[in-house]
């Protein structure tokens, strides 16, 4: 059994900033890409940012320069900062991982239940 669980979110002033974390664990052998989506109501699920295990970062043009990932191999975790919060930025987020389990033999999209946030004054 895999679980992806977030912490962070919450309520965020406009140009606020907010950190959001997650955290892999169960039995996992290995792990390929990182990342956070969010969906806004009424909207698809669109990528924020994903990360490589090499580090590599893909972020998304309308966070691109006001956001961060850091990622930590040996704890399966993985961090983003995101400044200059916008309204449009209200979404729930969701951590995504494409991992392989102890047991299996291929890699699989992995998602943690989404964390709200919410951008207002």
């Amino acid at each position: 059994q895999v679980q992806l669980v977030e912490s962070g979110g919450g309520l965020v002033q406009p140009g606020g900033s907010l950190t959001l974390s997650c955290a892999a664990s169960g039995r996992i052998s290995s792990i390929n890409v990182m990342g956070w989506y969010r969906q806004a109501p009424g909207k698809q699920r669109e990528l924020v940012v994903d990360i490589s295990s090499g580090g590599r970062a893909n972020y998304a043009d309308s966070v691109k320069g006001r956001s961060s990932i850091s990622r930590d191999n040996a704890k399966n975790t993985v961090t983003l900062q995101m400044n200059s919060l916008k309204p449009e930025d209200t979404a729930v987020y969701y951590c995504s991982a494409n991992l392989r389990t102890s047991v299996g033999v291929s890699f699989g999209w992995y998602w943690g239940q989404g964390t709200q946030v919410t951008v207002s004054s």
